[in-house]
């Protein structure tokens, strides 16, 4: 069975309520739900901040003895050299995943301090991004 974890960044914790024509209206716990239920090949866990160094923390955590970790630093992914150097620091491989395509929204979200320090990236499927992610690990 793979360890994987599931980390979301700021504002994600309003998701089914937050502007739902771009995330959608299901609330994360309930996705989270549906999906340990798709992977029980997965040991899946969850923790999600709006606070930028708890997500570094839980990045050195973790980065060391889980199989995978799946990423959505949300606008940090934009802005935090500290969430792109902890990635670097790790031993567990990072998927960066974003629900929406940060290419067809604002120019500052073009960039990701994230994505040179990640095994992959998937963006732009909604929720689905999330089980592309895990079925990278599996």
């Amino acid at each position: 069975m793979k360890k994987l974890i599931i980390i979301n960044g700021p504002n994600l914790n309003l998701l089914g309520t937050r502007e739902p024509e771009i995330y959608g209206s299901l609330s994360f716990t309930e996705f989270l739900e549906e999906i340990k239920g798709k992977y029980p090949q997965a040991d899946l866990d969850y923790y999600q901040s709006n606070v930028e160094g708890e997500l570094i923390n839980k990045l050195q955590e973790v980065g060391f003895s889980y199989d995978g970790i799946i990423l959505n630093a949300a606008a940090y992914t934009h802005t935090s050299v500290g969430i792109g150097d902890a990635i670097n620091a790790i031993k567990t491989p990072v998927v960066e995943v974003h629900i929406s395509n940060t290419f067809s929204r604002e120019e500052f979200r073009h960039t990701s301090y994230v994505s040179p320090n990640a095994k992959g990236v998937i963006l732009g499927f909604g929720l689905q991004s999330y089980e592309l992610a895990i079925q990278s690990f599996l």
